[in-house]
């Protein structure tokens, strides 16, 4: 899979093209993705996709942009096991958002040379959130590409959506989150040096990290960690603030793996998550802590014995 920064094309090799955010890479996203490879192997074209990046939100309103689900990464490593061709990533910023819808479109054909435009039903773009699937379609009869729109996938009457992920991820309903992104939810990240305090209480972590400060979900859940070299390992995982040793802290992610002593510093793990066991709490002193971290590992083997 080609990476490529901006609307350029590396060849004159005509594509089917799809543009969007695609936070999550979710069901919806994933059959749109089907859709668009079917099309290019019928008609002899590339595949390729247009994503933002930072999202349009955060660029307009970060205070308000929702948390993200993948971060860019996880989005690329997700589109590779797809089977994308080409993923163009437009930096998002005044520039780029003053582009006209118009000239948008006219991009995607002369820079791109796309020959077929897939998009959501729903979706908008360029200056103004002007341009939309009628305006595509009709530049594209016009310059001789064709256009078509692939309707939002339901789960049980409810439309697949980022917005529907974060809320049960946010509810702690990792069942209904699995069965909309159609995978466990994971985080993927770097292990990096921490402050040692699960080391000192004897339950020694992998701290991951974060590439954001806003994680879609809180709360001690049991995860199973995928790490080349190390192959996929059981563990008990805190995602949160500690409130028990921190005050004012920065959402952190830390791993307690089973039975494992390696040394991982600098390792990207993936980190599944499986079930939620509770909230995190704060606790009087260390002691009350160290008790409640030995509770949550007991609960998280028995989770793995009674669904081997």
């Amino acid at each position: 899979m080609q990476i490529l920064r901006g609307l350029i094309s590396p060849n004159t090799h005509p594509v089917a093209v799809t543009i969007g955010n695609f936070d999550g890479v979710h069901r919806g996203h994933q059959a749109l993705l089907e859709a668009l490879k079917e099309v290019a192997r019928s008609r002899d074209l590339q595949t390729a996709v247009v994503i933002f990046e930072p999202h349009p939100r955060e660029f307009f309103t970060p205070q308000q942009a929702p948390t993200r689900l993948t971060s860019l990464r996880e989005k690329l490593e997700l589109f590779r096991e797809i089977g994308v061709g080409r993923v163009h990533v437009c930096r998002f910023n005044a520039r780029f958002a003053q582009m006209t819808a118009a000239d948008f479109i006219n991009a995607l054909d002369e820079k791109l040379q796309a020959k077929f435009v897939l998009i959501g039903d729903d979706f908008r773009f360029g200056s103004g959130r002007a341009g939309d699937f009628s305006l595509m379609e009709k530049i594209g009869q016009q310059q001789g590409f064709d256009v078509s729109a692939v309707h939002s996938v339901l789960h049980e009457g409810v439309r697949i959506s980022s917005t529907a992920i974060r809320l049960a991820l946010a509810e702690g309903n990792l069942r209904l989150a699995r069965e909309y992104l159609g995978r466990p939810y994971s985080i993927s990240g770097r292990v990096v040096h921490g402050d040692a305090v699960g080391r000192k209480l004897g339950f020694p972590t992998a701290n991951i990290q974060l590439k954001h400060n806003l994680p879609p979900l809180k709360g001690i859940f049991v995860v199973q960690v995928h790490s080349d070299g190390f192959g996929v390992l059981q563990g008990v995982a805190s995602l949160g603030v500690r409130p028990t040793v921190k005050q004012d802290a920065k959402p952190v992610l830390e791993v307690h793996l089973f039975e494992f002593e390696q040394q991982i510093y600098g390792k990207h793990l993936r980190v599944e998550f499986l079930e939620k066991l509770r909230d995190e709490e704060k606790y009087p002193n260390l002691e009350m802590l160290t008790r409640q971290i030995a509770l949550d590992v007991e609960n998280a083997k028995k989770w793995f014995r009674e669904h081997e």
